[in-house]
């Protein structure tokens, strides 16, 4: 398997795991990534996932040995699976994190930014250095990286193919934090584990208000917000946690 999967009580962690390669993605590494994200939403018990690399990379890219001789239509077909993938992991309903163990670059960058939070170890290096290559980023960069670092940012690091440092991606706002390497993985256990603890419900539902600010207007975003709000009133984790909070006890 190019991909490993473990769970650790309520968090997942799935491994790119071809670092022979340092983790390029090619037909059967995003197979194998849609299915153990599959299996993470299918599992009730999951609560977050994490998602890392083996090896010396997070990924380094989509696999340019399998991409050199694609005519216009297998281009397309493979950008389009692998935008399917990483439509996934972002509107899955549990929280993602990436661990950014080295590098992250190309397709490896689109798939951080498609996961909900992204810590980076303090080796990491990031870029969408696509245009060196004669194309154009293909797993939703062009969409993602403005959003998250706006659009002028964005296009100087696709423009120029710029490769930046996890200071550089702290400051712009690519990551949220930047750790030692050798802390990376407590680190983003720890996160998960903090996230774990809140409602599943309540969480799940901040996860797709938040992704509807980055596609609604205000009113539009308040108005899902509402509703999301409303909705979490239904499920007993809120009368249980409301319930305890009154009476300084500890939520079940």
């Amino acid at each position: 398997m190019s991909v490993t999967y473990e769970r650790k009580e309520h968090v997942s962690l799935i491994t790119i795991n071809r670092p022979e390669t340092l983790n390029a993605l090619d037909y059967d590494v995003l197979r194998d990534l849609d299915e153990a994200v599959g299996k993470a939403e299918d599992d009730s018990g999951v609560r977050v996932l994490i998602i890392t690399g083996a090896g010396k990379a997070f990924v380094a890219g989509a696999d340019v040995r399998l991409m050199k001789d694609f005519d216009p239509a297998q281009a397309k077909a493979f950008s389009e699976y692998g935008s399917r993938v990483f439509l996934k992991i972002e509107s899955l309903s549990k929280p993602v994190i990436a661990a950014v163990n080295g590098y992250a670059l190309g397709g490896g960058c689109e798939l951080c930014l498609a996961c909900d939070i992204r810590i980076a170890g303090q080796s990491a290096k990031f870029g969408q250095p696509e245009t060196g290559l004669g194309v154009t980023p293909g797993f939703g960069g062009t969409q993602r990286l403005p959003r998250v670092v706006g659009a002028s940012k964005a296009k100087e690091l696709i423009f120029t193919a710029g490769i930046i440092g996890a200071d550089e991606a702290l400051r712009i706002g690519l990551v949220s934090l930047v750790v030692a390497d050798d802390r990376l993985a407590d680190v983003a256990f720890d996160m998960a584990a903090e996230t774990a603890k809140n409602s599943p419900f309540a969480v799940s539902r901040s996860k797709a208000a938040v992704n509807t600010a980055g596609r609604a207007d205000i009113t539009a975003g308040c108005a899902f917000e509402s509703q999301a709000f409303a909705l979490c009133f239904s499920s007993d984790e809120q009368k249980n946690a409301m319930t305890a909070f009154v009476n300084k006890g500890k939520a079940r």
